[in-house]
């Protein structure tokens, strides 16, 4: 039998490092917020500069279409800076602002199957919008490989996998962002993993350091 390594009997050891990074980034934006609040300009470009790119990370991960995730991540921004100055801090922000962001996306993904239905064309789906690159060789199959084996996985498996990796929230985040225990969710995020793995084995994808990828 193999044995388990230290990391697989507990799945908290191989995230302590990353965070402890993220609790001392959150500290940060918490305190640029309490700023930006009071009316310091510059605090609020250093808020927008620490989230805003994980916001459309996240967005085009989802949607896979670059200009709808950059219209949406200013469509939030907008109404994060217009209701700042009530915005009272409680370490929840980063759950906040995800969260207003994937359901704009989901209001907006139904809008346009409507909108396709209306004109009897295809029905968009949330993860059927691909945007254009150019290739890069082995880098890009795997890139590719990665985003198979993450479509089959369950809506929930990919959405613990996208706000932990492309959104770089904290547990404590997703804990916020989700409503549950902690606990609860690094074992959610634990199972994840080991599915995206068994998936990328299945494809033919070998020693893949997933969490650095996603």
């Amino acid at each position: 039998m193999k044995e388990q390594s230290r990391h697989d009997l507990d799945p908290s050891a191989a995230d302590a490092p990353a965070d402890a990074a993220q609790a001392a980034r959150s500290r940060a934006l918490e305190a640029a917020l309490a700023r930006a609040a009071a009316g310091d300009s510059d605090a609020w470009r250093e808020v927008v500069a620490s989230i805003a790119p994980r916001v459309h990370g996240l967005l085009a991960s989802l949607c896979r279409n670059d200009e709808l995730a950059e219209e949406i991540t200013q469509s939030v921004f907008c109404t994060v800076a217009a209701k700042l100055e009530t915005y009272v801090e409680s370490g929840r922000f980063e759950a906040w602002i995800f969260r207003i962001a994937t359901n704009r996306l989901r209001d907006e993904m139904r809008r346009r199957a409507r909108q396709a239905r209306a004109v009897g064309d295809e029905v968009l789906d949330a993860r059927a919008v691909r945007g254009g690159r150019g290739s890069r060789g082995a880098s890009d199959e795997v890139r590719e490989l990665l985003r198979r084996a993450m479509d089959r996985l369950g809506e929930g498996d990919r959405e613990i996998l996208d706000l932990r990796h492309i959104g770089g929230l904290s547990f404590k985040a997703l804990s916020d962002y989700f409503e549950e225990p902690i606990g609860t969710l690094l074992a959610r995020h634990h199972r994840a993993l080991r599915k995206l793995r068994a998936i990328l084995e299945e494809l033919g994808v070998d020693g893949l350091d997933v969490e650095e990828e996603r």
